[in-house]
């Protein structure tokens, strides 16, 4: 009876509920497809012995729907309630996650993998859009700012814990099985069953805010987005604003779907030679722990200063940081403690330096429409990243690993440009001083 109420008579559910009994799981399922498919799926195919251009191209290939997002997120809006989108997207991607557990025995990996691997991405995306809409419908202004670290720490808590344990696990069960494909197979079910859990949890759990409606504005919805893109193109320097986003992590762009199998190859193939375990604690536990560290720092320095006074600090530590794997590939040390030592100084720079990036999306949506600007701007973020990853492992099997790690440095210059050329008010994300009531 109890799950018949839950089910066929949904207006029964409450209309607002503790924001802590839901905005932490809602981030965490938020956070878990995005780190397997974007990341841990790159070492998965590397350990498969899948080519490192492959390898780019397709994991790459799989952000193309946080590139689309922002064109399909008035349908969110449109189609049923965000509620739904958000429980009917979980257990897609726990669907999904099943079915690559099925499908790695199969052989043909990228045949079998790839396109279910953008389903699941398809789903996630879906879901952001859903979950971020759900957060503003269900909570009040206080509520949205107070919750926003919370937020943001879940998400990366399930960053953290798909990249680093979850990877382990998987090298542990390789090492001790012999199998990869089984040691694989066990630990993907594992993301699988959680978000199938959580799926359920949200079922139950989440409230049903009355402006969580199907279709709240109408076929006007799809036309206000579109005025929305016009003004956005209208804005004063939008070119420079887009060439920014475009380029400031152009350097990153390319890092980033080559450092797991750079860390993996072996040393006679001018990589480290670590096993995935390894990988697990150095880049996905110690690496994403001072992304984390970085970002808030990077948050912290900004509210005092002002963005413009931090930009071209935050730019130089956010790139000049990239030189470690310059050392890395040409010393090739054996000592892991060095390695997650530079993986560590990478990582807290590029999340310091980030932060920045993440502060100027904000500057440029500011006015009319400035939900539907943000999510322009992650568009041609992720744009950003997934057209240079994209050739990132051809380029890296042309010229080795030591040489693309230069021509990385070499591509952080476009950043620098950028940095000196795009408009920035002095005082923008600098905290005002509350008043003095006395």
């Amino acid at each position: 009876m109890l799950l018949k109420g839950f089910v066929l008579r949904p207006a029964d559910r409450p209309k607002s509920r503790n924001p802590w009994a839901w905005i932490p799981s809602l981030y965490l399922a938020e956070g878990i497809p995005y780190a397997l498919v974007t990341s841990v799926s790159v070492v998965l195919y590397k350990l498969l012995h899948v080519p490192n251009r492959q390898i780019a191209f397709y994991t790459s290939l799989l952000g193309l729907p946080w590139v689309l997002k922002p064109l399909w997120s008035p349908v969110v809006g449109l189609v049923k309630t965000r509620r739904l989108w958000i429980w009917t997207m979980q257990l897609a991607a726990a669907a999904g996650f099943i079915a690559v557990v099925c499908s790695l025995p199969l052989g043909n990996v990228l045949l079998w993998t790839v396109p279910i691997f953008l389903v699941v991405a398809l789903a996630s995306a879906s879901h952001d859009i859903a979950a971020d809409g759900f957060y503003m419908l269900a909570n009040s202004e206080g509520e949205q700012s107070f919750f926003s670290g919370v937020r943001n720490t879940f998400y990366r808590l399930a960053m953290i814990c798909i990249q680093g344990p979850l990877l382990v696990l998987a090298g542990t069960l390789q090492k001790h099985s012999g199998n990869t494909t089984l040691a694989w197979q066990i630990a993907i079910a594992i993301p699988a069953a959680g978000m199938a859990l959580l799926a359920a949890y949200h079922w139950l759990i989440l409230p049903s805010p009355e402006k969580d409606k199907a279709g709240e504005t109408g076929a006007g919805l799809s036309r206000n987005f579109m005025a929305a893109f016009e003004d956005f193109l209208q804005k004063p320097n939008v070119a420079l604003m887009i060439l920014f986003l475009l380029s400031y992590r152009l350097g990153e762009a390319l890092l980033l779907k080559m450092v797991q199998p750079f860390l993996l190859d072996p040393r006679a193939d001018g990589g480290l030679g670590l096993e995935a375990d390894q990988v697990g604690w150095v880049y996905g536990t110690i690496g994403i722990a001072a992304l984390l560290v970085g970002g808030i720092a990077g948050g912290v320095l900004i509210s005092r200063r002002g963005l413009r006074a931090c930009l071209w600090p935050m730019v130089i530590i956010m790139h000049a940081p990239d030189a470690v794997f310059v050392y890395l590939s040409s010393a090739q040390p054996h000592s892991l403690g060095l390695i997650g030592s530079c993986i560590a100084i990478e990582q807290f720079g590029y999340g310091f330096g980030f932060s920045a990036y993440m502060l100027y999306m904000i500057y440029i949506a500011r006015g009319n429409h400035k939900t539907a600007h943000y999510a322009i701007c992650t568009g041609f973020m992720a744009l950003g990243v997934m057209l240079p990853g994209m050739c990132s492992g051809w380029l890296q099997e042309h010229i080795g690993y030591q040489h693309f790690f230069l021509c990385v440095l070499f591509a952080t210059i476009p950043g620098f440009i950028m940095t000196a050329l795009v408009p920035l008010d002095r005082d923008f994300g600098k905290r005002t001083a509350p008043v003095n009531p006395s």
